[in-house]
């Protein structure tokens, strides 16, 4: 799933090449993939595109007073920027945005499940952003780091988007590495330092994730995105730190990474799935 750093590397990307721009056409491909009703998207064809930005995982397109549209990639969906812009379906074509200078931006879906999606907003009306937590650099969510009490595991916290917004499977999974802290661990278990160290591998891996996704030209159409991972998805390689082989905890749609040396004192963690094969 794309996360902070390839969203916000993405957004900075098409506001270069798209910027100033009138919206001149759109082309549904897939209608349950448009999540409003009203305003319908003719609300913004013919509005001159003042910016492309970024809340969470989701990308923010201004449209000033005729409204913005929210793009949300989901699990599998990708961007390609088309120059010059085509007319076919193409494969899992979600939406087609056509713009005045003849260049288009193709949303389409490469999973099966969770959606690609988007939406049409009014002025001042925040949509799916309105339940979203603090971004990872914020001040409110330091404040939480550093005080807060849940005791949920924290592989699970960092991916709740309604406690911080935009990162996932994969940087959770890096900034957990980082901090050298197991991912079944709690916040509220965690003393003073280890919430310091935690909070400065959440703010240096999303960092140095978006310095190597800067380096990523056009859209985002690579159907896997795993390359600019630290451990995540790299079970059974060894850890970048000490070599070890790094394991994982096998979920029924996902699983987590992590190195036994490095986060649970060489415990390996319980993986339902390994105990089933084993039997």
């Amino acid at each position: 799933m794309p996360e902070l750093p390839q969203m916000q590397a993405l957004a900075e990307r098409l506001d270069v090449a798209l910027r100033g721009q009138r919206l001149e056409a759109y082309q549904a491909l897939s209608f349950a993939a448009l999540k409003t009703v009203t305003p319908a998207p003719e609300a913004v064809l013919g509005a001159t595109l003042v910016g492309v930005g970024r809340r969470g995982k989701y990308l923010v397109w201004e449209f000033g007073p005729a409204g913005r549209l929210l793009v949300h990639l989901s699990q599998s969906g990708r961007v390609d920027l088309e120059d010059p812009p085509k007319t076919t379906r193409g494969r899992g074509g979600v939406v087609r945005f056509t713009f005045a200078e003849g260049g288009s931006v193709f949303l389409r879906e490469f999973g099966k499940e969770r959606k690609a999606a988007w939406w049409v907003l009014a002025p001042g009306d925040d949509g799916p952003l309105a339940r979203l937590g603090p971004e990872p650099d914020s001040e409110e969510f330091a404040t939480l780091v550093m005080t807060g009490e849940d005791r949920r595991r924290i592989h699970t916290l960092l991916r709740d988007q309604r406690t911080v917004a935009g990162i996932g499977r994969g940087y959770a999974d890096d900034v957990l590495w980082r901090a050298r802290l197991s991912p079944y661990t709690s916040l509220a278990s965690l003393e003073t330092d280890a919430r310091a160290r935690l909070l400065e591998a959440i703010r240096g891996g999303l960092a140095d994730g978006l310095a190597r996704e800067r380096t990523r030209t056009g859209g985002l159409s690579e159907p896997k995105l795993g390359d600019h991972f630290e451990i995540h998805a790299r079970a059974g390689t060894p850890c970048p730190r000490c070599a070890e082989v790094l394991h994982r905890v096998s979920y029924e749609s996902y699983e987590v990474a992590y190195c036994a040396r490095c986060q649970t004192d060489g415990r390996v963690l319980a993986d339902r799935r390994m105990s089933r094969l084993l039997k």
